[in-house]
Order: C-alpha cells, then sequence, then structure tokens
C-alpha cells in the first residue's frame, strides 16, 4: 500500500526548510553543504528531488538563475509550526487541544520556570 502524502512537513522536509529558513535562498548545492554539516549526506538528485516536493507542497517558491534554481520558503518558520501543531492535534488528539496538553505536561518533566511560562502564556490568551 503507498504512503499518503502528507500536507504538513515529513521530518526530512523540515529538516530542509530550516535551511532555506536559515538562508533565505537556496540552490541545491547550498543545501548538500548545510545537511553535510549536520551530518546527512545526500545527493543532487535527492536533494532536487526534496525541493521539488517542497515546491509542489507550497512550502518553497523556485525561479531561474542561470542554470540551475533558487529557491525561497513561502511559508515561514512560525506559520508551518502552526501546521504542524494543527495537523498533530487533529490526528492524534481528535481536535482536543485540551487533551494534547494534558499528554504534554505528563510525559514532559517540566522544570518550574517552564511552568510559570506555561502559565503566564495561558493568562494573556
Amino acid at each position: 500500500m503507498a504512503r499518503r502524502s502528507s500536507r504538513t512537513l515529513t521530518e526530512v522536509e523540515l529538516e530542509f526548510m530550516q535551511v532555506v529558513w536559515k538562508l533565505a535562498e537556496v540552490n541545491t548545492e547550498d543545501v548538500i553543504k548545510a545537511l553535510a554539516s549536520r551530518g546527512r549526506h545526500l545527493s543532487d538528485g535527492s536533494v532536487r528531488k526534496m525541493l521539488s516536493i517542497l515546491v509542489r507542497k507550497g512550502y518553497l517558491s523556485r525561479r531561474r538563475f542561470g542554470r540551475t534554481f533558487l529557491y525561497k520558503a513561502k511559508i515561514d518558520e512560525p506559520e508551518a509550526t502552526r501546521k504542524m501543531l494543527k495537523d498533530l492535534l487533529r490526528r492524534a488528539f481528535n481536535c482536543n487541544p485540551a487533551l494534547m496538553i494534558a499528554s504534554l505536561l505528563e510525559s514532559s518533566n517540566l522544570s518550574p520556570k517552564e511552568i510559570a511560562e506555561i502559565k503566564r502564556l495561558i493568562a494573556h490568551r
């Protein structure tokens, strides 16, 4: 059975997007170098394929520059994060934010400082 295409970012796609967000506009060589510095060594063809997927999903735009393409984010990091959280909320927690927060609180070893910050954020909501 074929895997269903995700509308949000997969783990690898997120890694590519982090490179684009950091560098603003990239070509395939920029991505290859940035990922290699993180210990991920990919071929030019693999990088081009992933960038094409991100263009198709609407996360990147591309423009021709000489004999290559330059890629730029169409969606900023906060918006992408919100999309991933909404997708997780829908799929894993049946659209119940309280259940999602309860799960986070139960599964995390939060410091008193982090708990205070969460309370502050809720109070100012």
